[in-house]
């Protein structure tokens, strides 16, 4: 049990200007969405999935992203640090997972549990990463909402936000503090 524990202890947000930029293989993606899609959802539903951009289709996503964030920005003029910012993200990394929710068409389940396991299902990518050497983040901007048309999404279906993941050596990282688990328990007898 080792091993689970190092891993869930050096998992953190890794940002792409720190990955390496060395390449990762499809063979190793398919097991992180592997390990992803074992996670747990209410009566099966299984309602994550992923569309997942790399090479030039990268270039394509951050367009889009920096189009979607133009118009709902509430600045009356762009903010080329933060289009910039958009862009090199997707530049410096080397796959990036529109992270997917697809409702069970009868609405069986109520929504934040079909949110829920999709969590988990990246949390679980997460971890997997942090074995492997990748490096990787959760973005859900603002704007996600807005690329349902791009992402080819369903009316049942919407994005949760942005996957980032390029190679990153976890071994230096350092515990970040947590708030001690007594004061957040309470014991029933």
């Amino acid at each position: 049990m080792r091993i689970i524990d190092e891993i869930i202890n050096t998992r953190r947000a890794i940002y792409p200007k720190q990955f390496t930029g060395e390449k990762i293989s499809k063979k190793i993606i398919l097991n992180i969405l592997e390990n992803g899609n074992m996670a747990p959802s209410h009566k099966l539903t299984q309602p994550w999935f992923f569309k997942i951009f790399y090479s030039s289709s990268k270039k394509n996503l951050a367009n889009e992203m920096i189009k979607k964030y133009k118009e709902s920005s509430l600045e009356l003029k762009s903010n080329d640090i933060k289009t910039k910012k958009i862009f090199d993200k997707c530049k410096l990394s080397e796959y990036i997972i529109a992270i997917c929710m697809r409702r069970d068409i009868n609405n069986s389940i109520p929504e934040w549990e079909e949110i829920a396991s999709t969590a988990m299902a990246v949390q679980n990518m997460w971890l997997t990463c942090v074995s492997y050497e990748i490096g990787c983040y959760w973005s859900s901007p603002k704007y996600a909402n807005k690329l349902s048309e791009f992402l080819n999404l369903d009316k049942n279906e919407r994005c949760l936000g942005f996957f980032y993941l390029g190679k990153f050596n976890h071994k230096d990282q350092k515990s970040k503090k947590r708030n001690n688990i007594e004061s957040k328990i309470e014991w029933f007898k």
